[in-house]
């Protein structure tokens, strides 16, 4: 198969770390008869540098015009750098915000994925681990009280606050839907979490899922209450397969889930609309301070590659084999600086390697 894969490279270490996940999915290329076309799309510093903007039109149609898109990172140092001293609207990334936007992406991916060899660098005790975890968080991002109607005003004298949480029994539809679907891909089970003790949209939130849910015999399900679930997140992790949630709740159980795995280095994730299109790139930022230096760890954008050919190519045997080449080069010992242990005396059992040597190990073991 032939597919078009439109490449957002850029900035700060970006470029690198894009460039270690096209020579994995090459390599897939290769073993499995698929062809990836790649077109580069200008987003972020970079194109405000071309351009003078962070996106530009002719860069949204070359991102409708892709089969999936995958991006680096965008941004750079907030405090030096001249594109913060823009607007906001002309900073990086808002061309990000706009993409997110113009894709219509209201649904986000992140995986948790505790790796046996990255066990230590968990902050959660051993025998709450155990076996160790893997889920995901499945975010709805386009709506919700980040997008209602806001206001600051004075009543009776003092300043007063107000935000909408609004949701369409359709915009819970089509994230549920999206929820079921992914689980059906994993261990068929799906946690809905919401506010429905309190919140009239937690309660819609939960009668849409109960009737998305008949339309998946094979998927067991569950409610539970967004507080109850921060807790189990610490308290037992391994429940979990698919966590669906509303965009505020997500926000923040996923950055929850992402710090129990230990390594933000090691996190892909994926933004996702009605149609097997996606943003895929790794949860971790541009880094500006270790760009052009090869020390960067492209696992995180390689992993993000391995879900664009699962949910947006329906490429699961493919998907696996990067996932498992990972693995593999963990067990095999190698690191990078960012997940080596810090204590001197473990360094010795590990080897350090850079960026690119990091991509072409796990080239080598697809």
């Amino acid at each position: 198969m032939n597919y078009h894969v439109g490449v957002i490279s850029g900035d700060g270490i970006g470029p690198e770390i894009v460039n270690e996940a096209k020579k994995v999915l090459d390599k897939i290329g290769e073993k499995y008869g698929h062809t990836f076309e790649y077109e580069e799309i200008l987003m972020g510093g970079c194109s405000i540098d071309a351009t003078g903007v962070p996106l530009t039109d002719h860069a949204i149609e070359q991102a409708k015009a892709a089969d999936a898109v995958l991006m680096g990172s965008i941004g750079g140092n907030t405090s030096t750098s001249p594109w913060y001293r823009l607007e906001p609207s002309l900073r990086p990334e808002a061309g990000l915000l706009k993409l997110r936007k113009s894709l219509n992406l209201f649904a986000n991916l992140r995986p948790a994925y505790l790796y046996e060899e990255l066990k230590a660098a968990c902050p959660l005790r051993d025998e709450i681990i155990g076996e160790g975890f893997d889920m995901v968080i499945m975010r709805e991002l386009t709506g919700g009280l980040y997008f209602g109607e806001r206001k600051t005003e004075e009543v009776n004298g003092k300043l007063t606050a107000t935000d909408t949480l609004t949701y369409s029994e359709d915009e819970i539809r089509r994230i549920a839907v999206k929820g079921f679907d992914i689980a059906m891909k994993r261990r068929k089970k799906v946690t809905s979490v919401d506010k429905a003790n309190v919140l009239d949209s937690s309660r819609l939130w939960r009668k849409v899922v109960e009737e998305v849910a008949k339309d998946y015999p094979e998927v067991s399900y569950e409610h539970m209450l967004v507080d109850n679930c921060a807790m189990q997140l610490v308290n037992n992790p391994a429940q979990f397969d698919v966590i669906l949630t509303e965009n505020m709740f997500g926000d923040i159980l996923s950055d929850e889930a992402s710090m129990v795995t230990g390594s933000i280095g090691m996190l892909s994730s994926a933004s996702m609309n009605d149609t097997k299109s996606g943003l895929y790139e790794p949860s971790h930022g541009s880094a500006p301070d270790i760009a052009g230096q090869d020390i960067a760890n492209p696992i995180a954008t390689i992993l993000s590659a391995a879900m664009m050919l699962r949910y947006s190519f329906d490429l699961d045997k493919e998907a696996d084999a990067v996932e498992a080449a990972v693995k593999q080069v963990l067990k095999d010992g190698y690191r990078t600086v960012d997940i080596m242990p810090k204590e001197t005396e473990k360094k010795s059992a590990f080897t350090q390697v850079g960026c690119k040597k990091m991509g072409d190990l796990i080239a080598e073991r697809v």
